[in-house]
């Protein structure tokens, strides 16, 4: 092979050693980009021939290569950021993006997205980021994706209204407190009697024990007041039991201007009856406990005047037995009643509730409020009364309202966007309400090293790396997400400024190894003088 074979071994060290010194450079340019992933080099020693020796056969190298050029996929450090939509990937992924006009496909450990003017989350070169939607009546309690991956694009700027459909109430009623409501034969429904929505107020204040007011919401978002009324029986007419056991009565009411029910043709707005939506009683044991509750409703057909206690049946129960009520808000038809088709019933739950299956009032139960009279035993009761850990209690302390709840609210707007660490985009509203848009779409391949770098952060599949398999953060081997966190160069500054010296010795060596063989070729051009 001789002095020549030994310079081009020099050339190819050369050769070599720059490429690697690129690599370096390439590393080093970038230690501040965010998401980038430094890239190393193997080198490889070059064929060989065979020459003769006195051992026998030897072989001389040719030289160096370049083995392989595989990226570096650590972890990268993360920084914090004020961006809820600037995301960072804990463990195994890639984010996945469209190019907006190709629909080219590519990934990117780079999550500083943001929304543009229409609404669609980007990133620097507006190439959209990709998620599934959200089911929004998933009841699996955690968000459940549909459909194939597509854009995320902000389209719910206002969250609907949900009208009310359950009310929840946990209040403690004074055992020793006054009965201020005493309608003569009318014991338990005192109260009852005593409304008249013709009347401002409807109910003089001095005529109830305790009141507690909830806002409501119908199904177009308007909200409304609704106010339940308790007063104690304690009129000496009324034949208790052996137990010692005692009640409360109670009416649900809301304003009368707002009560949208037609019985008859008569719009109740129009009566005494106006706004009084339930009457009944809650039954206490000596120790305060609640053990039973009746309550009534008006029925269909009701004929002789709303507050006619022959027209209040007991009312109807859910099916997991609370009674229920309806106010038809929007005075629709087909909806004045909570057993109409059309009908938007409310649950009230006041700590009790009904355990058989299906719920029933228990017996004796009469037909109608009126046929109760004053016998406490006539009362209708749960048949398998079943109190939940926060019910309703009557001690020896003041009246006051524990806890109150009810689902409904009005529409709202959309105030801030979250991600959390299964990557789910969530719409935080002015109601209150925060709701699940969509779920980022993360990638995996069985050779991540075969991806292809693309610049501007971006890598595509290729054979080498296999199709993507994408999936959800936090399954399987996909990493977690972080937000308000942009992962930052992998790149060790102080690795590379090593393999700078050792690769610019190298590049050096090889230098020396050309000047030396051509010293020696010098030397015998010089023999033929």
């Amino acid at each position: 092979m001789g002095l020549k074979g030994s310079m081009y071994n020099g050339i190819s060290g050369i050769r070599a050693h720059s490429q690697a010194m690129s690599i370096i450079g390439n590393n080093l340019a970038n230690g501040n980009t965010i998401g980038f992933k430094g890239a190393r080099t193997s080198f490889e020693d070059s064929f060989y021939s065979a020459v003769n020796t006195g051992g026998g056969i030897g072989q001389v190298g040719h030289g160096v290569g370049i083995a392989s050029i595989y990226g570096d996929f650590k972890q990268g450090p993360f920084e914090p950021s004020s961006e809820a939509t600037n995301v960072a990937i804990g463990g195994k992924g890639f984010f996945t993006v469209r190019h907006p006009d190709t629909d080219g496909t590519y990934y990117t450990r780079a999550g500083n997205f943001i929304f543009n003017k229409q609404g669609v989350l980007t990133d620097p070169h507006g190439y959209v980021v990709q998620g599934w939607k959200v089911n929004p009546n998933s009841e699996s309690g955690k968000p459940d994706i549909i459909g194939t991956p597509t854009d995320i694009k902000l389209d719910r700027f206002q969250s609907p209204p949900v009208r009310t459909s359950e009310i929840a109430m946990n209040v403690n009623l004074s055992s020793k407190a006054e009965d201020k409501c005493n309608v003569t034969g009318q014991p338990f429904f005192s109260l009852h009697q005593t409304w008249n929505g013709k009347n401002n107020p409807p109910i003089p204040a001095d005529r109830y024990a305790f009141q507690n007011t909830i806002k409501t919401f119908d199904e177009s978002g308007t909200s409304h007041d609704l106010t339940i009324y308790f007063d104690p029986v304690k009129d000496s007419t009324v034949t208790t039991d052996a137990a010692g056991n005692r009640v409360y009565e109670f009416i649900v009411t809301v304003p009368p201007g707002e009560d949208g029910r037609t019985i008859n043709g008569t719009a109740l707005k129009t009566t005494s009856a106006a706004g009084l939506l339930m009457t009944g009683t809650m039954t206490f044991n000596p120790r305060g406990e609640m053990i039973g509750m009746s309550s009534f409703s008006l029925k269909g057909g009701a004929t002789g005047g709303m507050q006619n206690l022959n027209n209040w049946v007991p009312s109807p129960m859910s099916d997991d037995g609370k009674p229920i009520f309806t106010a038809n808000f929007l005075g629709k038809a087909n909806a004045n009643l909570a057993t109409d088709p059309d009908a938007n019933p409310i649950t009230l739950d006041f700590g009790l509730s009904n355990g058989s299956n299906p719920p029933t009032w228990s017996t004796p139960t009469p037909a109608d409020a009126s046929a109760v009279g004053n016998t406490l035993a006539n009362i209708p009761n749960f048949t398998t009364p079943k109190r939940s850990a926060s019910y309703s209690t009557s001690y020896d302390t003041g009246n006051a309202r524990n806890s109150q709840s009810q689902n409904g609210y009005g529409a709202g707007f959309l105030q801030a966007v979250e991600v959390d660490r299964d990557g789910v985009v969530t719409g935080r509203y002015s109601n209150g309400q925060v709701l699940d848009l969509y779920v980022l779409t993360l990638a995996n391949f069985n050779n991540q090293y075969g991806l292809r770098r693309e610049g501007g952060n971006l890598f595509s599949s290729t054979r080498d790396s296999g199709p993507a398999l994408t999936g959800r953060a936090g399954t399987g081997p996909l990493g977690s997400i972080a937000s308000n966190k942009l992962e930052q160069s992998n790149v060790d500054v102080g690795d590379e400024m090593v393999k700078l010296i050792t690769t610019q010795r190298g590049f050096q060596a090889n230098s020396k190894a050309i000047t030396t063989a051509d010293q020696l070729l010098g030397e015998l051009i010089q023999l033929k003088r």
